[in-house]
């Protein structure tokens, strides 16, 4: 394979990573801000409080786009094998 090639893979790959797990970090961002805000309203500073929203916000946006992942995975997949040469 060809360095070029090896670059345009290597590329592919790392936007893919990015693109999947985007939306996870995302979640786990947004919720994690609002419990901060929260906590800092109320003066509630207990580290457990902001573990479980974001593990919660983190598997729903799994489960709800897990699919997606799965199959944007297997895509990628697909096309490199199908573009290694045989022989």
């Amino acid at each position: 394979m060809p360095s070029v090639d090896a670059m345009r893979v290597a590329r592919e790959a790392l936007y893919l990573a990015i693109l999947v797990s985007a939306p996870a970090l995302v979640a786990a961002v947004v919720v994690g801000l609002v419990v901060g805000v929260v906590q800092t309203v109320t003066q509630l500073q207990e580290s457990t409080l902001s573990f479980v929203p974001k593990m919660a916000a983190v598997l729903l946006v799994l489960a709800v786009l897990g699919p997606w992942m799965a199959g944007e995975i297997v895509r990628f997949t697909t096309v490199l094998w199908s573009s290694l040469p045989t022989g």
